[in-house]
């Protein structure tokens, strides 16, 4: 099972990005999908996630300037990051996710997200 997330770029301090991932469709099926993030010198950290009935959870730092969705006929999910932050620069990842909230499958490869000005 390939998970591929795109999207990422450089963009200005309050600007946004959409990322996507795709995987295949027993998985986005049956799983839960999230969207992780590391940053240089720091832990990977959960940042979103998506049930399969579309309910969604954010850690603190994206709660209200982030939006995760998914659209099961494409096995794919979204991260809509709006007001990035310099505090926001990360490689970010996709994943299914297990109960408790962690990654299922190994991971993918993801995509630089860089907020400077």
């Amino acid at each position: 099972v390939q998970l591929q997330a795109s999207g990422g770029g450089l963009v200005q301090p309050g600007g946004s990005l959409r990322l996507s991932c795709a995987t295949s469709g027993s998985i986005f099926s049956t799983k839960a999908m999230g969207w992780f993030r590391q940053a240089p010198g720091k832990q990977r950290e959960l940042v979103a996630g998506i049930t399969i009935g579309g309910r969604t959870m954010y850690a603190d730092s994206a709660k209200g300037r982030h939006t995760t969705s998914r659209d099961n006929a494409k096995n794919t999910v979204y991260l809509q990051m709006n007001s990035l932050k310099p505090e926001d620069t990360a490689v970010y990842y996709c994943n299914a996710l297990t109960q408790n909230g962690m990654a299922f499958l190994p991971w993918g490869q993801g995509t630089l997200v860089t907020v400077s000005s």
